[in-house]
């Protein structure tokens, strides 16, 4: 039976029985409040729910102003949050950037790219940056160097895949000014060919230095377009029923100037997500003094609902960093690690900073510890480890001990591959262990690590946390480190509000929180396994408002501004390219069919030209690379 609203309870408070903004009703509302775990309607007024239970407890809260929805009788979850998402650094560069997240073939990757190659203007790049492998295509191959060239033979193309290593073509070696005399970075590699030329492969070997200051001499987008191309980030990411999020920095993502553009949507009340975010300081040998400049400016708690600083992290300093290409070794630790991380974390627990860590492996881990108990038996502020895939279970107890917690991410999903390949198929079983984390008690939200690794699109996750494959369907995680559907879902809203000190207000579907919510386009908790990764959102609201709404709901949110520029990938390809589930609208399907055939079109022009049968449009070694010539 679905638990309703007492009536003395609305009488105690004094404006419960006046109209309300907004009421959704006709709902299959999962609330997560252990009070009341099930409901069919719930009231909103003044970006707060104020009254969950049955339709018929709604009506005296509606009023002439109150806007009413019919959930069709679809399942409805709280928003989602995603506890680490390179959110900020995302928004800055989405519109130049071409996705690949979700492309069933290298072959209408190849299309999509040569389309956007003919309409980028002269001086632009063609970027794909993460969110994809090999492993998704049908092809089960990465793109070529003779495929990017004569996909595009004058735009500069930058293709980088997860944390390994980034494809350019001939135009983009010239732009980024790569030449036989260039010195790569530490850790890094540039493939050279037997006259010493750089043949366009970046390789990260460990470090994705390499890769990153390479996509960063790229041209940026305007100050007004970086508005833009966050407004649109956020958009995709309701799309996807994401209502908050975790920031956690990240490489060339400077504050305060970087995070202009979010700070600005805030202040304008244009923000579509709840975003935390962190500090990271960029110049090595320089972190010490950026996180005293900072603490000595802002401190956690900064800021609105909408907006507020966390902490410090996912980088404290970078000797103690690791990495997380598995197709190398792990990187040993430098002997001033231990030195540099003490007296980073020394300042921030005198100061009440709470932070945020990254580490791949157990190794870094107990190091990590050791530091930590060298500071306190108990650190006295919030913090957590990211990623923690080979962490053991005596590094688990030590962080218990100590008061932390884990964000954890599906980046095995993509490079699961090659990590079983170098650590074997045991040891890929449980990377990470979350079963053991959840056993200790330990809070363990969930995230993507999104946009140069894992796509952005939660339920891509969320699947992986249920059934543990790879992107390409092979299995990975054993069955006694997968979780259930409402632990997974738990740890995509209620820990994520944990790591934020928001637990009270968000996460949970009950009177006094903020109304964050997503309408479904399929009902998480009986779809087929395989099929959770197909879900999207048909209605987000945040705060009360409609920003997302699709299929039978289309036209309840407000109209987005136009892309600029014009020509952005996103305005033709739009961002992740999901497979279209049956019941989304026949126009959709529709359209991913013209994409589709387009592709195959221009793939069955390429083999007539080969062959003479019609006029090339390139020669025959550039179409394709000749071992794949069809």
């Amino acid at each position: 039976m679905i638990n309703t609203m007492p009536v003395e309870g609305i009488a105690a408070d004094p404006e419960a029985k006046q109209p309300v903004d907004l009421v959704l009703r006709n709902g299959r509302i999962h609330t997560q409040d252990p009070a009341r775990p099930v409901a069919a309607a719930l009231a909103v007024r003044d970006g707060r729910i104020v009254a969950v239970g049955d339709d018929q407890d709604m009506a005296p809260l509606i009023g002439p102003q109150t806007r009413v929805v019919d959930a069709l009788n679809r399942r409805v979850i709280p928003g989602l949050n995603d506890s680490h998402l390179h959110v900020i650094r995302g928004g800055l560069n989405y519109l130049l950037e071409l996705r690949w997240d979700g492309v069933p073939s290298l072959r209408m990757a190849l299309w999509m790219l040569r389309e956007q190659a003919g309409r980028t203007p002269h001086g632009q790049w063609v970027r794909v940056v993460g969110g994809w492998t090999g492993e998704q295509f049908a092809e089960q191959r990465l793109p070529t160097v003779s495929e990017l060239n004569a996909a595009a033979p004058d735009t500069p193309v930058f293709v980088l895949h997860l944390y390994q290593s980034a494809i350019l073509n001939r135009a983009a070696i010239r732009a980024i000014g790569l030449t036989r005399d260039s010195v790569p970075p530490p850790g890094g590699q540039i493939v050279r060919n037997h006259a010493g030329d750089p043949t366009g492969l970046l390789l990260a070997a460990p470090a994705a230095t390499i890769l990153y200051s390479a996509l960063a001499k790229g041209p940026k987008l305007a100050e007004e377009e970086q508005l833009g191309s966050t407004r649109h980030f956020l958009y995709e990411l309701n799309r996807f029923g994401l209502t908050s999020a975790i920031d956690a920095g990240g490489g060339f993502q400077n504050f305060p100037e970087n995070y202009g553009a979010v700070m600005k949507l805030a202040e304008q009340g244009l923000l579509t997500m709840r975003i935390a975010y962190h500090l990271f300081p960029q110049t090595p040998g320089q972190e010490f003094d950026d996180l005293r400049r900072w603490i000595a400016t802002v401190r956690p708690g900064d800021g609105d609902e909408w907006l507020r600083l966390n902490g410090a992290g996912e980088n404290l300093a970078w000797s103690p960093a690791d990495f997380e290409n598995f197709t190398e070794p792990r990187p040993l630790r430098p002997e001033k690690a231990d030195r540099e991380l003490e007296a980073a974390v020394r300042l921030l627990v005198e100061n009440d900073w709470g932070f945020r860590l990254h580490a791949t492996y157990d190794e870094t881990i107990s190091a990590n510890l050791d530091v930590f108990e060298k500071v306190a038996p108990k650190l006295g502020v919030p913090w957590f480890f990211d990623h923690a895939e080979t962490v053991s279970e005596t590094s688990l107890d030590r962080i218990a001990a100590l008061g932390g917690s884990l964000s954890v991410q599906n980046r095995m999903m993509f490079q699961g591959g090659a990590f079983r390949d170098r650590y074997g198929v045991a040891k890929a079983a449980a990377a990470p262990p979350i079963r053991q984390m959840l056993d200790r008690g330990l809070l363990t939200a969930a995230g993507t690590d999104a946009t140069r690794v894992s796509s952005y699109n939660p339920w891509l996750s969320l699947e992986w946390l249920v059934r543990g494959r790879t992107i390409g369907g092979s299995p990975l995680m054993s069955s006694e480190h997968r979780v259930d559907r409402e632990t997974a879902l738990r740890m995509y809203t209620l820990a994520g509000a944990g790591l934020t000190g928001e637990a009270n207000i968000k996460g949970m579907l009950k009177e006094g929180c903020y109304a964050d919510l997503v309408v479904l386009s399929d009902d998480f908790f009986s779809v087929p396994e395989e099929d959770i990764s197909h879900i999207e959102s048909l209605l987000t609201v945040v705060g009360g408002r409609i920003v997302y709404a699709a299929g039978e709901f289309e036209g309840m949110a407000p109209p987005q501004t136009a892309i600029q520029p014009s020509w952005s990938p996103v305005a033709f390809f739009g961002g992740f390219h999901h497979t279209v589930p049956p019941t989304m609208p026949s126009g959709v399907r529709q359209a991913q069919a013209v994409v589709e055939a387009a592709a195959e079109s221009e793939e069955h022009r390429q083999w007539r030209a080969v062959r003479g049968f019609g006029e090339p449009h390139a020669s025959e070694e550039e179409i394709f690379d000749s071992c794949f010539v069809l």
